[in-house]
């Protein structure tokens, strides 16, 4: 099981599971990511993330932030954005680039050569993809659909956790529907009366009540 109660409100999470993270724009559906990767990498788990919005270097920087000074985090990052932007590309042994977000052939090798890295180094993997309404400006809803049914399915073999971030404002219902059909559950975020809020729904004992966070 994967202990998550430092970073959700449920205290475990069975592995192979793939969470859906979905709300409006700014409701901290990013800062929810980093601290469930922080939270597993200082539990000793490894963490994987494909990011279509920043670079690895600011990925690093962020998660990094929230761990000891002393850590040194198996963290594996597909980083998809800066060679389009033309942006410098820092060598790390678990960095990898490709071209685009557009790019899904070069994000699923990528992503499946470290998931299996960490595998076979005996780590329990949180994965992390940040994000799918990104992916949704490149390729039409179906295209996205058959990567993200090879992705999370490749998490759920490997007992991975997998997270996938979705700006639910920035699709119709049949696009958010039809992604929702790839996850396990939701962790809904909004911003609330006192700031931002949210819950967890499809897993066992999850809670269905909003929470600040």
């Amino acid at each position: 099981m994967y202990a998550v109660a430092d970073a959700l409100p449920v205290s475990e999470v069975r592995p192979g599971t793939n969470l859906l993270v979905m709300g409006p724009p700014m409701t901290g559906k990013y800062d929810l990511l980093c601290e469930v990767l922080a939270d597993g990498l200082e539990q000793g788990n490894a963490g994987l993330v494909v990011t279509t919005q920043h670079s690895a270097d600011r990925l690093r920087e962020d998660i990094g932030n929230r761990l000891p000074e002393d850590a040194d985090p198996q963290l594996g990052i597909v980083d998809c954005v800066s060679q389009e932007r033309g942006m410098g590309q820092e060598e790390h042994p678990l960095t990898r680039y490709v071209s685009s977000p557009g790019d899904f052939t070069g994000i699923g090798m990528a992503s499946s050569k470290l998931l299996e890295q960490f595998a076979n180094q005996g780590y329990q993997t949180r994965v992390a993809l940040d994000s799918i309404s990104q992916l949704l400006m490149y390729a039409d809803v179906k295209t996205v659909f058959r990567f993200l049914h090879i992705l999370t399915g490749r998490i759920s073999a490997a007992d991975a956790l997998g997270f996938g971030t979705l700006d639910a404002d920035a699709h119709d219902d049949q696009t958010v529907n039809t992604i929702r059909q790839l996850f396990d559950g939701l962790v809904e975020t909004r911003t609330g009366e006192h700031g931002r809020e949210r819950r967890v729904l499809g897993l066992p004992d999850s809670p269905s009540d909003w929470e600040e966070f």
